[in-house]
């Protein structure tokens, strides 16, 4: 990944009741590889009691289905009542094992995958093998099909395709920030192009894919209840289900979903600026009062890198036809003033 320099008026930290108090220690006004860094050291803990056997108990309470508090939920599960428990959804806790109808325990990101392997699963296993995070109760036939297929886009329920893995609709977010908070804690180890296909975003080596249905599938109840069990337990967070928009802060992409306001402009001027069409995939249009006359537009990336700098036209337009979808932040420059708004390219 490249370090990025953080344009300071852009970035302004808005935190509100929803940042946890885990991440007071946490220096969030970072961007790109700056910020992948600080987390990484946030979530890197020593750990060495916390084993493979531990999470058959432990996803009992972070899976737990929250419409049945005798069930836990299981991942690439959609069909309760098709009368093909492989694709069932919900699942009694007592039903852990290795039988038909029984469920177990699924290495989203797989055991062998990784760079090197993350060993055996006997019970006392330790470490990467036991990470709760990338653990999640599966039917044991849903965990077989899956085996180590690396993820794949896709569309509706989960399922092989072309030699690859969909995890299906409602879990692709889950999946993302569970390869983000893998490939954040374990590094190379865990490269996404390890476990997912398609293209990498940018310079940095986060999938597209990863990040796209990070935005398409925006947090569960069900996994806003595990880091609270895994923090006081295993010692922890997944900082990318406390807040999504930081995989868009550190890798780029279609912005994710905010929880914190950390991306929020604080806006001084008395002054009108309207931008329209806003989101757009063409041209967008700047208007201001007579009051404001703007003298030159800037475009931010959302890692603070300079894309576009062009003198106000009587026009009053800006060409955004050749950048990638996502958000941008705009300053209108006067001779005295800057305005900043958030635009959306589509």
């Amino acid at each position: 990944m490249n370090k990025f320099l953080l344009i300071p008026i852009l970035f302004i930290a808005q935190i509100t009741y929803a940042q946890q108090s885990y991440y007071n220690d946490v220096d969030l006004t970072l961007t790109g590889q700056d910020l992948y860094f600080e987390l990484q050291n946030k979530i890197d803990i020593n750990n060495n009691t916390f084993t493979y056997d531990d999470v058959k108990d432990a996803v009992k309470v972070t899976d737990e289905d929250p419409e049945n508090n005798s069930n836990v939920l299981l991942i690439y599960g959609y069909n309760d009542n098709d009368g093909n428990c492989i694709t069932d959804r919900s699942r009694d806790k007592d039903e852990f094992g290795g039988g038909t109808c029984e469920y177990n325990r699924e290495h989203t990101f797989p055991r062998s995958l990784a760079n090197p392997p993350m060993g055996s699963t006997s019970s006392g296993t330790t470490g990467i093998g036991a990470d709760p995070h990338n653990l999640r109760p599966s039917d044991v036939q849903a965990n077989g099909n899956r085996g180590n297929k690396k993820f794949i886009t896709g569309s509706g329920n989960a399922g092989s395709t072309s030699g690859a893995w969909y995890p299906g609709d409602e879990w692709k977010g889950d999946v993302a920030r569970i390869m983000m908070y893998m490939y954040t804690r374990y590094g190379d180890r865990c490269l996404p192009s390890l476990v997912g296909n398609g293209t990498t975003q940018g310079t940095t080596d986060m999938l597209q894919l990863f990040l796209q249905w990070n935005v398409d599938d925006p947090v569960s109840e069900v996994e806003d209840q595990r880091n609270p069990y895994l923090e006081n337990e295993y010692g922890n967070r997944n900082p990318f289900i406390d807040n999504p928009v930081l995989a868009t802060i550190i890798w780029g992409g279609p912005q994710a979903e905010d929880r914190w306001g950390l991306l929020a402009v604080e806006d001084f001027s008395t002054f009108t600026v309207d931008v329209y069409p806003n989101p757009t995939s063409e041209k967008i249009w700047v208007q201001s009062t007579t009051a404001f006359q703007a003298e030159s537009y800037v475009l931010f990336d959302l890692t603070g890198r300079k894309v576009l700098q062009q003198p106000a036209t009587e026009e009053g337009f800006i060409d955004i036809s050749g950048f990638r979808s996502g958000m941008y932040l705009l300053q209108v420059i006067s001779s005295k003033y800057s305005i900043t708004k958030k635009i959306m390219v589509e």
